[in-house]
């Protein structure tokens, strides 16, 4: 018999941020919730260029790129609500990203980085 061992690696470390940078990262995944690419946005053009800020700025991407994934998703399940099966990927788009930002958002209130699984990454 052999062990199972899991072969995905683990998050990246989060280096040195601060405990105030790791709150203001959880509040960019959770504000994706109710206000969509608004916040993220902002603090990632805020913080893009300061070298201090590098693990608030690479949350800040990663949630943008997630909130920009689910308007498209939101655009295709708004095309396709002719056919009725459009309020359903809406809705399993809305339930996930509930689900994926409150995961995203405690992750980076430890100090780790969250990958959202299947997001276009338009912006690197």
């Amino acid at each position: 018999m052999s062990d199972y061992q899991n072969t995905t690696p683990p998050p990246a470390p989060a280096g040195n941020s601060s405990s105030d940078d790791n709150t203001i990262a959880m509040l960019v995944h959770l504000s994706g919730i109710i206000l969509s690419f608004i916040v993220p946005l902002i603090i990632w053009l805020v913080n893009k260029d300061n070298q201090d800020k590098k693990f608030l700025s690479d949350n800040a991407k990663e949630a943008l790129n997630f909130q920009i994934t689910l308007i498209g998703v939101y655009i295709i399940g708004t095309i396709l609500t002719i056919i009725l099966i459009g309020a359903l990927i809406n809705f399993a788009a809305w339930i996930a990203c509930i689900v994926f930002s409150i995961i995203a958002g405690l992750a980076a209130n430890k100090g780790q980085t969250y990958r959202y699984p299947m997001t276009i990454r338009l912006i690197k």
